[in-house]
Formats: C-alpha cells, sequence, structure tokens
C-alpha cells in the first residue's frame, strides 16, 4: 500500500512538472522537441480535456498576439501555447515573451521551442532565471547515444530487446532518431516475446540500403512486390518523392535506349553510344528482356503522371508511385 501510494505521488510530482506555467525545450533534434509538446499536451488534456492549443511559427508572434493568447478567458479555459523557433523571435517580441515569463497567468501552458546556440540566448537566460521547466533536445549524434535511446524506447514499451538485436537495429536503420523509433515501435508491435538479433535481422538487415535506384531495378524488371516492397521501405525511411519518380524514369528510359541502339557494336562503343558506363549497360541488357516499345512509352507515362503528382498534383504521393511501380512492373512483361 505504501508503495502504491509513493507511485501515485510520484506520477502527481510529473505531471504537476509538465504542466509547468513555462516550459523551454532547447536543441535541434525534432523527435525529441515534438515529443516534449506532445507530452505536455497529453498532460495538459488529462487533467482538462476541453485544452485549447495555440501552436505557432515564430514569425505568427507578435506582441499583441501573445497578449491576446495569454489573457484571462470568461471560461478560465487551460490553453497551451506553443512557440516554434523562439530563437528567431523578432526584438519585440522577446522582450514580451520575457515580460510575461516575470508573471505568467494562470491556466496558460507556455512551451518555446529553442535551437540553442548563441543566436536568442537572451531569450534563454531570461527563461532560466524565472524559473522555467528545460526540457533537452540536442541532436543525437554518436553511435553510443543512439544505441541508449533505442534501449530506452524498448523500455518504455514494455519490452525486452537484447543487447545485440539494440546495437543490429542502429547499424540497419542509421542516424534518424525518428526511423529509429518507428522500428522500436514496429518490433514491439509484431513481435511476441524477446526481440532478439535474428528478429531484428529478418525486419531490417540489408533494407537500410533501399534506395530509389532498389525500386526502379525491381520495377523495371518485372518484380512488382519487391519493387512494392522496396518503395514502401524507402518512402518509410524518407527517400524524398521525386527520386523515386527521377529513379524510374531513368531506369525506363535507360531500357528505351538499350532496345533502340543499333544491333552489334562493341561493348565499349556502346557504352558511349548511350552514355552509360558499361557495368550499367550489363545491368540494362540483363533487364531488357520482356519489354516492347509499347511497353516503355506505357511506363513513361505512368512515370509522367506520377512525377506529377509526387509535385502537386495529388494528395497522396505513396499511392501514386505504388500506382507507377506496378505499371512499369507490368509494362516489363509486355512482350
Amino acid at each position: 500500500m505504501g508503495c502504491c501510494l509513493t507511485m501515485a505521488a510520484r506520477n502527481t510530482a510529473t505531471q504537476d512538472n509538465l504542466l509547468a506555467p513555462v516550459t523551454t525545450a532547447v536543441g535541434q533534434e525534432e523527435l525529441l522537441l515534438d515529443r516534449a509538446v506532445q507530452q505536455i499536451v497529453a498532460a495538459a488534456r488529462a487533467d482538462d480535456p476541453d485544452t485549447d492549443v495555440r501552436d505557432l511559427a515564430s514569425a505568427d508572434l507578435q506582441p499583441g498576439t501573445l497578449a491576446e493568447l495569454t489573457s484571462p478567458s470568461l471560461f478560465a479555459e487551460r490553453k497551451v501555447v506553443v512557440v516554434r523557433n523562439a530563437q528567431d523571435l523578432a526584438a519585440d517580441s522577446i522582450k514580451a515573451v520575457k515580460d510575461y515569463m516575470a508573471a505568467p497567468a494562470e491556466e496558460i501552458i507556455l512551451v518555446l521551442l529553442h535551437a540553442g546556440g548563441a543566436k536568442g540566448k537572451g531569450l534563454l537566460d531570461a527563461a532560466r532565471k524565472a524559473g522555467a521547466r528545460e526540457v533537452p533536445c540536442a541532436k543525437v549524434t554518436k553511435a553510443s547515444d543512439r544505441l541508449a535511446f533505442v534501449k530506452a524506447e524498448f523500455r518504455h514499451a514494455g519490452r525486452k530487446a537484447t543487447p545485440d538485436a539494440c546495437q543490429t537495429l542502429v547499424d540497419a536503420i542509421g542516424s534518424d532518431l525518428r526511423e529509429l523509433a518507428s522500428a522500436c515501435a514496429q518490433l514491439a508491435a509484431d513481435v511476441e516475446g524477446t526481440i532478439d538479433d535474428a528478429v531484428v535481422g529478418r525486419y531490417y538487415t540489408g533494407r537500410a540500403e533501399a534506395s530509389s535506384f532498389e525500386v526502379a531495378d525491381r520495377a523495371v524488371e518485372g518484380r512488382a512486390a519487391e519493387a512494392l516492397e522496396s518503395l514502401r521501405w524507402a518512402l518509410a525511411t524518407g527517400v524524398a518523392p521525386v527520386l523515386l519518380t527521377s529513379a524510374l524514369a531513368q531506369g525506363v528510359r535507360a531500357i528505351g535506349k538499350l532496345a533502340s541502339a543499333p544491333r552489334g557494336m562493341r561493348p565499349g562503343d556502346l557504352a558511349r553510344e548511350l552514355g552509360m558506363p558499361p557495368w550499367k549497360v550489363d545491368r540494362v541488357r540483363g533487364q531488357l528482356r520482356g519489354w516492347s516499345a509499347d511497353g516503355v512509352a506505357t511506363a513513361l507515362r505512368a512515370v509522367a503522371e506520377a512525377d506529377a503528382n509526387v509535385k502537386g498534383g495529388s494528395d497522396d504521393a505513396a499511392y501514386a508511385l505504388e500506382k507507377a511501380v506496378v505499371t512499369v512492373a507490368r509494362a516489363a512483361r509486355s512482350r
């Protein structure tokens, strides 16, 4: 019973800390900055489900705006005011924030996201002097820190992962903290029991290198299922959609160039004629089987349509890319 009371007291203290009148989240790690905001908003809404959240860029926060957002409400509603890139605030806005921090309003939680460094340091100094809660969100640059992050993610999810599994995951995914967090969440949701090295290997080893050109290669070879798998992984790991349409276009054009090249040319002359290195000519020659002239035309139209869609013509870039990949893979079997 005493243990339960101690735990309850600790949870209440943590909740109160999250509801501090002013919090600064300092650093440039986007995932940690976002989490700092999410935790505060969740705590505020747990205390008051009607909490209003205002998320502002630095340019949107004018002295009058701050006064309006932090003025007492007739209904005494709780409000969370988030200011991003606070280091970029104009001088008069910085003064307004400093004045506000000296006497923060009740029921208002002000959250300042600050990159750290010399720019806007006076604002951080004022926040510290005013006793603001501070959350470190520095970039995670060391491999050892990324490993510690992965271990903490599994602990937070209530899952056990072996040290080798954590290291393999870091090696496979790389340095992007958001991707690491997503991979931990996926493994925690999908895998029963202890997460070990073999499990991580099945999910991720060798797949971190999935790229736009791997997607294109699988598509022009007519391997639709593999191309779609590589596409989804590439998107999940941050490959820009425009790079994927570019790679698809290059892959299909290479097929068209080789298909229309004069017969009987020596390999070196053919490489110069097509503007490709010899190794690429060999690869494209292996991919050429199954293609027809109509297939190349169909594939090029599909890729052009996808390119237009991912550049603003569609709200769903992933669907546009999947459609193009399937069309290219089918065209590779058009002969």
